[in-house]
């Protein structure tokens, strides 16, 4: 599956990474349809806009259907016949949607059988990985490996946020198959066009961090194909639905588990070897210190200090050992901690 994507380069500079050549054999920009609504994000989640590519065709009648334009949509389809007057009503999520069950439901296969294929444009996509016996996750961003070159140097050479930011300027996009609809308020109103993700078994090299992936199209010939509704049936471009093995990966830090959270250290890579430590605020930092020092009983003078961990162990397990209102104090302070780092909840599709 599919929850979280990055897409923070410029409109003009996303545009010149989107070059193509259309069915006469010409280089081509593709032009933007209301390009105000695209807002680049290092974060972005599901109900948020972002840019796909499609053809022309589709929003003008009588164009040559290998004419690309990129257009903000809605992440979530929102099926054309939901009769609701506000989409958030929507009793399912359809962020994603399987390959294998495409063709069995009404709110994939109406869309396809009207020709409405798209590729989703992203730096690339965020997947949790579960940590062995516990239950935390660790976040990995995954993207199509780069080419080497004088200007962008090794993936491994960007080692801080700051260098990082300079490898982009080249970045090759990662190019997702999508579906998008076009929803129109029973009550009148503007329409909403809105996309979802097709998902596929994850490949070998993806399936340690998780089973399913994005139906990730590889190469000028494949994104022609599936946009090109006027040339492909739909049952070729589905051929182009697959996993692919063209993917690499890194993990990085939890920063990226909150949506809120928009920045370049949401992709950023981090050394998973480094000892995680624990960074405590400084109020509760000196919270720990008292109780550490300030016991209810009288301490044995031979008896070494306690460290912060071995408090924090200890209070859950002896709360008569210390003062009540101390131990709820602390307990406060290390439950607003944790709350801080929620973990990323995993998105369903229909």
């Amino acid at each position: 599956m599919c929850g979280r994507i990055s897409c923070h380069l410029p409109r003009d500079v996303l545009t010149r990474a989107c070059a193509y050549r259309n069915r006469q054999g010409e280089r081509r920009l593709p032009e933007w349809r209301d390009a105000d609504k695209y807002c680049p994000s290092y974060n972005k989640s599901p109900r948020s806009s972002s840019p796909v590519l499609l053809s022309r065709l589709h929003f003008e009648k009588g164009t040559d259907s290998s004419e690309r334009i990129i257009v903000p949509m809605r992440w979530g389809l929102v099926p054309s016949w939901f009769k609701e007057n506000d989409p958030s009503k929507l009793p399912f999520n359809i962020t994603n949607c399987r390959s294998d069950t495409i063709m069995e439901k009404r709110s994939f296969n109406v869309p396809l059988g009207k020709g409405r294929r798209c590729v989703v444009l992203a730096d690339g996509f965020y997947e949790w990985k579960r940590c062995r016996g516990t239950y935390d996750r660790q976040p990995y961003f995954i993207y199509f490996p780069q080419t080497k070159s004088e200007k962008l140097g090794s993936i491994g050479a960007a080692d801080s946020p700051e260098d990082w930011n300079k490898v982009w300027d080249n970045w090759r996009l990662l190019t997702m198959a999508g579906i998008f609809d076009c929803w129109e308020p029973p009550q009148g109103g503007d329409h909403l066009y809105s996309y979802t993700i097709i998902t596929v078994d994850a490949c070998k090299v993806l399936n340690d961090v998780h089973q399913r992936m994005p139906a990730i199209l590889d190469g000028e010939e494949a994104v022609s194909k599936w946009l090109d509704f006027g040339e492909v049936s739909t049952q070729e471009a589905l051929k182009l639905i697959h996993p692919t093995e063209n993917i690499t990966f890194h993990p990085v830090s939890s920063v990226v588990n909150s949506s809120r959270n928009d920045s370049v250290e949401c992709l950023a890579p981090i050394d998973l070897s480094v000892q995680k430590e624990l960074k405590a605020r400084g109020c509760s930092h000196r919270m720990l210190q008292w109780l550490a020092t300030k016991s209810p009983k009288k301490e044995d003078p031979k008896t070494p200090q306690k460290t912060e961990s071995e408090v924090r162990q200890f209070l859950p397990k002896s709360p008569s050992s210390v003062k009540r209102s101390s131990a709820v104090l602390l307990e406060q302070w290390l439950k607003q901690e944790k709350e801080e780092e929620p973990v990323a909840k995993q998105l369903h599709s229909e």
